[in-house]
């Protein structure tokens, strides 16, 4: 099979397509054969050596596929021909940059039906961010007030449908030219970061999400209600900043996101409802890994970009 790899740091050109075995799935595990495989930031900082996650190079990045399984010994929740997606094994390295990837089964879900490949393997980072924080940390429930900071990005256009399937008012941040895009997944309210402080714009907040980090995450203070919660997926390590929140009497979560079969199917349930979806800007030919990253770590994308294998 055809692997992506590094065997230094550096820019996008260390990303190599080279020939490997293919994995062997212990039991418990299913051997599934790739067809798209969605892109994250925090990938290219890993390439970039900016993030200790998998060591030193030579390593495969990745979690993020959808595929169809080929084998699935000692293991009764999958069979070969099951078409399934899912983040397999994060943060431990899932080396899900392959045209095959060996996976926990209880780390996978059936594909629904109404995705594409292309679509399935955009879901589960995201998904699992925006479900985790604003469902386990947060509570989200009918008629809360959520604040959702970079509502065009991969995790906050998937938090406004999650948010709104939760039955929330949602009030999203974003820049004036995504406010069409953002509004079409269901925000209630969008507040054009680039012209509107949003400290002054929105009061009483039940739960902010967060995926801008800097000082957005403090500035938030001052717009939740008291008692209010804000979830973090970029600044959970801020111990300085969860001791002000406990000050204020406010409530601070950070986010690492981990496998989860009951939040995957919580998403493949919305989706097959007809509430979720999730936008793919650009696909890229497994071939082309190097161009995608560059889109990647360019940051302002609008929703995901995926590998096509």
């Amino acid at each position: 099979m055809r692997v992506i790899t590094q065997q230094t740091f550096g820019g996008p050109e260390v990303l190599t397509v080279v020939d490997a075995p293919e994995p062997q799935p212990l039991p418990s595990e299913v051997l599934v054969r790739v067809k798209a495989i969605g892109l994250n930031p925090l990938e290219a900082r890993l390439r970039a050596g900016e993030f200790p996650l998998l060591g030193r190079p030579p390593f495969v990045l990745g979690w993020d596929i959808s595929g169809v399984v080929e084998e699935a010994p000692g293991t009764w929740r999958l069979r070969p021909g099951d078409e399934v997606f899912g983040m397999p094994l994060f943060p431990r390295a899932a080396r899900a940059y392959a045209e095959v990837v060996s996976a926990p089964a209880l780390h996978l879900a059936r594909k629904p039906a109404s995705l594409s490949h292309v679509e399935a393997s955009a879901l589960p980072i995201v998904g699992l961010t925006a479900w985790q924080g604003l469902v386990d940390l947060a509570g989200v429930t009918a008629g809360d007030r959520v604040l959702v900071h970079g509502g065009g990005g991969g995790v906050g256009h998937v938090a406004i449908q999650i948010a709104k399937a939760l039955g929330a008012y949602v009030i999203a941040t974003a820049s004036g030219s995504k406010r069409e895009f953002v509004e079409g997944f269901g925000a209630d309210e969008v507040i054009d970061y680039t012209a509107v402080d949003f400290t002054e714009a929105v009061r009483d907040i039940d739960v902010v999400l967060d995926t801008i980090g800097g000082d957005t995450v403090e500035r938030s203070l001052g717009v939740l209600r008291p008692g209010g919660h804000l979830v973090t997926a970029v600044a959970e390590e801020d111990a300085a900043l969860a001791a002000a929140y406990a000050a204020a009497g406010l409530r601070f979560s950070g986010i690492a996101v981990d496998p989860d079969p009951v939040a995957l199917r919580g998403l493949v349930d919305l989706v097959e409802q007809g509430r979720l979806r999730v936008h793919v800007q650009e696909t890229f030919p497994f071939e082309r890994v190097a161009d995608a990253h560059r889109l990647l770590e360019g940051g302002h994308l609008r929703g995901k970009l995926v590998l096509t294998v």
